[in-house]
């Protein structure tokens, strides 16, 4: 069956299986959990609020489904380049029209196994880089340990979670609200931002909640997407020794209160580090690509070169990844403020990392910058919203810092809890690239729609 007729019968599938009776009703009571709807927006980690009697076994099956019409315009100020093997100008852009992309589902499993024990299991349908279907990840969360019998135990797990699995790095607090294959729901805008911080890595995350709004995260991951235990074979250009695979460590401290009914505040300071690795995909590791299809890509290259379903030509178009593969060394702060109907969430981000030829450490800076207002008050639908983005980062092989600046509005609609509209005008330039490169003098404009539907 071909993926995208396979996408657009995936919400249709969703729907008949939620509907097959099971051992254990399928239905919305999940503890400690956040929804895939509206009520899903602003939800950081899930609340320690413990408000859903355990009755027994619970199934949750549910799904998201978007789809999106790109209406963008591009061009470059590069110079004329050949390349062996190729013909023509690889520098020229391919033509772009404007039209819908390929449609992106996820099928989502939330099973309550016990009082305070959740599992999630998430995948994707199809998307632009791996169109087949595919495993995200999974992981069970504790949020109470009632299998230990233990009065103290109980009382320590009303401040503690625990997460354990192939889980989403929880590095920084944009990986929160960006869109993550037919998820869409949580983000204002359509395109996550230019350094895009997400990866599923397996290990442990252990969060402590104080009741004043305080809270802690402690963590530790085997630091790649794809594991393997076949050993090295490669020589660390830094250390002049066999490549050895590290884990990698990260931690988050952060406050989050509702001050009043009427003011929300939250700020966190994060960290991840991982020295010595094979293949980090931290700035990497999306499995469904961005929303901007095809911009800036060569036509001659992309017809020679080799695809998959699993493996686009260039999935990642407006998106930096500053390559950090072997060592990365990254923080972000973060800010949410919410008053009434008016939100502001910022990022600011620096990286340090190299691949394993390089010696020294490149650097990557990133500022993110997002003001959003729902309305009406009572029922907060509909928003308007705009965002400002930028990254300076050293690149392997380039000999200067190269920046690339985003604005983007939107304009977004929740027809019900589970279906939403939304539109954005966006602009993005690429400074600093040498004239060689297919990005010099690089910039893209127009208007991006999208559909979404989550529960």
């Amino acid at each position: 069956m071909k993926p995208q007729f396979f996408t657009i019968l995936a919400p249709l599938a969703i729907a008949i299986i939620s509907l097959i009776p099971t051992g254990a009703k399928a239905q919305d009571g999940m503890q400690f959990y956040r929804s895939n709807g509206q009520q899903g927006i602003n939800v950081f980690e899930t609340s320690k609020a413990d408000t859903v009697k355990f009755t027994g076994l619970k199934v949750k099956v549910g799904g998201n489904f978007e789809l999106t019409f790109q209406a963008l315009n591009q061009s470059n100020t590069a110079a004329f380049a050949t390349k062996t093997g190729f013909t023509g100008n690889v520098n020229s852009l391919m033509p772009i029209i404007h039209a819908f992309q390929l449609p992106s589902a996820n099928l989502n499993l939330d099973v309550q196994l016990a009082d305070g024990v959740r599992m999630n299991l998430t995948q994707y349908l199809a998307s632009r880089h791996h169109e087949d279907t595919w495993v995200k990840g999974g992981y069970i969360q504790f949020d109470k340990l009632p299998f230990l019998h233990s009065d103290l135990i109980d009382n320590i797990m009303k401040s503690v979670t625990i997460r354990i699995g192939q889980n989403d790095v929880d590095y920084g607090d944009a990986h929160y609200r960006r869109s993550d294959g037919g998820n869409t729901i949580y983000n204002p805008f359509i395109e996550n931002n230019i350094m895009d911080e997400f990866s599923t890595e397996l290990g442990a995350q252990f969060y402590y909640f104080h009741k004043c709004g305080l809270f802690l995260m402690g963590g530790i991951t085997d630091g790649v997407l794809n594991e393997t235990v076949v050993a090295s074979t490669k020589i660390d250009a830094k250390t002049g020794k066999l490549n050895k695979y590290d884990p990698a460590i990260l931690g988050k401290i952060g406050f989050d209160k509702q001050i009043n009914k009427d003011f929300r505040f939250r700020v966190t300071g994060s960290f991840y580090s991982v020295n010595s690795d094979y293949s980090n995909t931290l700035m990497g590791g999306d499995r469904t690509g961005s929303r901007y299809y095809n911009i800036f890509e060569n036509q001659a290259i992309a017809s020679g070169t080799t695809l998959s379903n699993a493996v686009d030509y260039s999935p990642f178009n407006g998106r930096l990844n500053p390559g950090f593969s072997q060592e990365i060394h990254t923080y972000m702060g973060n800010v949410f403020l919410k008053y009434q109907g008016l939100e502001f969430f910022g990022t600011l981000e620096k990286a340090k990392g190299r691949t394993i030829s390089e010696t020294t450490l490149r650097t990557a800076n990133q500022f993110a910058g997002d003001v959003v207002y729902r309305f009406p008050q009572d029922k907060q639908n509909f928003w308007v919203g705009f965002r400002y983005n930028t990254v300076t980062a050293a690149l392997a092989g380039l000999t200067t810092d190269v920046t690339v600046d985003r604005e983007a509005g939107s304009f977004g609609w929740f027809l019900t809890k589970h279906l939403m509209m939304k539109a954005e005008y966006v602009t993005q330039k690429y400074k600093g690239y040498p004239d060689t490169n297919i990005l010099n003098g690089a910039k893209f404009h127009g208007v991006m729609l999208e559909a979404s539907i989550g529960f």
